[in-house]
This record gives structure tokens, C-alpha cells and sequence, in this order.
């Protein structure tokens, strides 16, 4: 198993219970008459009760907390600042945050896996703040640009900066001397290192994360000529979402690292992720990359539909619903569409909106001879050198 396999778990949204507004504490915080900003408040009462809600057996973990805007609603703030409190938080370890999931809540002391997720704002600038203090050789007790010209400095917004800066507060690199954030407060107390997880944040997202496990993956387990498991194989493998997958794939295709071909060739490994130079088989390449096939196809459709329009329709009747011709030629509504908009820049077909719309006929196409020969998947390239060496 490998490194990314014992490191994080996939959840999926549908198989987590949400906490209910009423199962929350009846006591909401007091905001009134502290020095305390409203989400430092909030903080400190959601740790408080999820570290009670685990110790009495009322919370598990990997619940959902309710939503952002009915948690705001419930507590009478923002949503704001009840995502900066959860931003706090999560540095505690009892929350997770996933986009199209919501906030999961965690044990800090426990060893289960994590979601894994995109590098956020926050992260990165807090990776670009370490890299300013150590580029511009600040000293100990000097005091460090506002929030806001800091933002204007790294290009990220002012809050995303106050958050980075108050973290940076609360592991002791940085120390505030003032109540409000944007000002010039923020005085260096240590000196930042900057390491290899700071220097990947930067410029991190998760598709490059994939991207790099996915071919640590495949010098772990495969060769050149062997086959991929399908999309929703590596999801459950990667643990990230199959779009994810997909993202990171069409990456190492364009690196000429896997060939995608249709149907049940499926995606073939045809250099090794650490290798200079691709030299590829004959058997491999004989067959064309899985764009050029998906052209071939919706190509070869359209003269279907053409030779279809010829024998069926005269000008100006309304053509069946795409779904309708999808099946009549047994292929994807997608296919259908493509082929459909290739006819209407060739003027025998025009789209029409509304209640009476749909596809007309503008134009009777001509008879074509056969060249069927154009629809079979091949590299031109193998064609020509098959051909001279007969």
C-alpha cells in the first residue's frame, strides 16, 4: 500500500449525519463587553464543546457541522466570521473543511485518516509571509508591514493575510502588540523555516498533488505497456473525487506519459514517469490518441445524419430531439450534439429556441461516395511507415 493509500480517507457526503441548530449548546457566546474579536470568541466555544461532545459520547467523529449560514444565523454574526472561527479551529486538528462535503468534525488525539483537499488561501500565504520575513532579512522584535499592505505586497486578500498573520501568531513566530489586525502590530518574536510542505503550498493545488502521487503510483506498480485501472479505481486509491483524477490524467497525457485510447484499451502507460525519452512500440502506436478517435466518431455520425436528412426530411421540417437521434444511432447524446453543430456550420441544419423550437433542416446535403476508410483509428504516422516498408 502506499504512502498516499494510509494517509487519507474518502468520504462521501451522503454517508455523514449533519448536526442539527438544536443540538448545539442553548448558550451561545456573549460578544458584548470583550476584548476578544468575535471569531477568536466563537473559536474557543466550538473547541469547547466538541472536545465535551467527545469526552460525554454526544459527538463522533466525521459528523458534519451544521452549515456555515445557519451556524452565522444561529450565533447572530457572519458567515464570515464564523469561517474564520472554523479556520481556527481546523489548526486544532477538530475540524476539516472540504469543499462539496462541508466541515467535518475530527478528534485532535485520534489517528484516523484525513480528508484530503485542496492547499488553501490561508496556507499558501502563510508559506508567502515566512518567505517575505526571510527574503527581506527582518530582525528579531521588528515590527512587520500592516495586513493591508502586506496584502497589496503578495496579491491575496487582507483577511486571507489577517488569518495567515494570527496563525503565525498562535505558533509563536509572530506576536501582535494591538487590538486591530490592520495595523502596523505584527512584530517577529523567532525566525520562520521555510520547509518542503511551505515550498510546495505555494503554488500547490490538488490536481498537482494527484498529479505527482499518480506517477509515484505508477513507478510503484506498473511498466511501460501496461494498463491504468479505470477512473473510479484510482479515486478510491487516490482518495480524491474522479474529476480530480480525470484532471490529473489529461496532465500526464500531455506529458506523454499515458496514451488514453476508446473502449477497452482504456489508458496505457507508454513512458515512465522518470524517464527522457519516449520511444513507443509500433502496436502501441498504431492507434490514435482518444481525441482523435471521439472526432472520428462524431464525424462518422454526422454523414449518418446527413444520409438520414437525404431519405427522411425536406427542408424546413424539424429534425427528431437529440436524445431521440442518440438512440436511433446508438450513440451519446454528446456525440449527437457534435455532429449536429458540425452540420450547422455547413448550412443543413439551424437550431431554434423556445417553445416551438428545436432542429430544422435548411438544406439537403449531397450524395457522397464512400470513404469509409477515414473512420478507422490510426496514427497517420503508422499508416505511412507501414506502408513504405511493404
Amino acid at each position: 500500500m502506499t504512502n498516499f493509500q494510509k494517509s487519507f480517507s474518502k468520504l462521501e457526503k451522503a454517508d455523514l449525519k449533519r448536526i442539527e441548530l438544536n443540538e448545539l449548546p442553548k448558550e451561545i457566546p456573549n460578544f458584548k463587553n470583550s476584548f476578544e474579536s468575535k471569531d477568536s470568541i466563537i473559536r474557543k466555544w466550538l473547541t469547547d464543546w466538541i472536545v465535551n461532545g467527545f469526552k460525554k459520547g454526544k459527538i463522533k467523529e466525521n459528523t458534519l457541522l451544521p452549515k456555515k449560514a445557519d451556524l452565522a444565523y444561529y450565533l447572530g454574526v457572519s458567515v464570515g466570521t464564523v469561517q474564520n472561527a472554523i479556520r481556527y479551529v481546523e489548526d486544532s486538528g477538530y475540524l476539516e473543511s472540504k469543499q462539496r462535503i462541508g466541515t467535518v468534525i475530527r478528534n485532535a488525539d485520534s489517528s484516523n485518516p484525513i480528508i484530503r483537499k485542496s492547499i488553501s488561501k490561508r496556507e499558501k500565504v502563510i508559506a508567502q509571509i515566512k518567505k517575505y520575513i526571510i527574503d527581506n532579512e527582518m530582525k528579531l522584535n521588528e515590527p512587520l508591514p500592516s495586513a493591508r499592505q502586506i496584502s497589496a505586497i503578495i496579491g491575496h486578500s487582507t483577511n486571507t493575510v489577517r488569518l495567515a498573520l494570527e496563525y503565525l501568531c498562535s505558533i509563536g513566530i509572530l506576536e501582535t502588540r494591538a487590538f486591530r489586525s490592520n495595523e502596523s502590530n505584527w512584530v517577529l518574536k523567532s525566525l520562520p523555516q521555510l520547509s518542503q510542505d511551505d515550498a510546495e503550498n505555494e503554488n500547490s493545488t490538488l490536481v498537482k498533488q494527484v498529479e505527482k502521487d499518480l506517477k509515484d503510483y505508477i513507478c510503484q506498480t506498473y511498466k511501460v505497456g501496461d494498463r491504468l485501472p479505470a477512473h473510479f479505481e484510482l479515486s478510491e486509491i487516490l482518495k480524491v473525487s474522479i474529476k480530480t483524477v480525470h484532471d490529473a490524467m489529461k496532465v500526464l497525457i500531455d506529458e506523454g506519459i499515458l496514451l488514453a485510447r476508446r473502449g477497452r484499451y482504456g489508458t496505457t502507460i507508454i513512458k515512465m514517469p522518470n524517464d527522457n525519452v519516449l520511444q513507443p512500440e509500433n502496436e502501441i502506436s498504431i492507434f490514435a490518441k482518444a481525441e482523435e478517435a471521439q472526432y472520428y466518431s462524431y464525424q462518422k455520425i454526422e454523414n449518418s445524419i446527413k444520409s438520414y436528412i437525404r431519405e427522411t426530411f425536406e427542408v424546413g421540417e424539424k429534425m427528431p430531439s437529440m436524445e431521440a437521434l442518440s438512440q436511433k444511432f446508438d450513440v451519446s447524446s454528446n456525440t449527437i450534439r457534435k455532429a449536429l453543430q458540425n452540420l450547422s456550420k455547413q448550412g443543413y441544419v439551424q437550431f431554434s429556441r423556445g417553445r416551438y423550437g428545436g432542429t430544422f433542416v435548411t438544406d439537403i446535403p449531397e450524395t457522397e461516395g464512400s470513404q469509409a476508410f477515414r473512420w478507422l483509428a490510426v496514427s497517420p504516422e503508422y499508416t505511412f511507415t507501414f506502408e513504405t516498408d511493404r
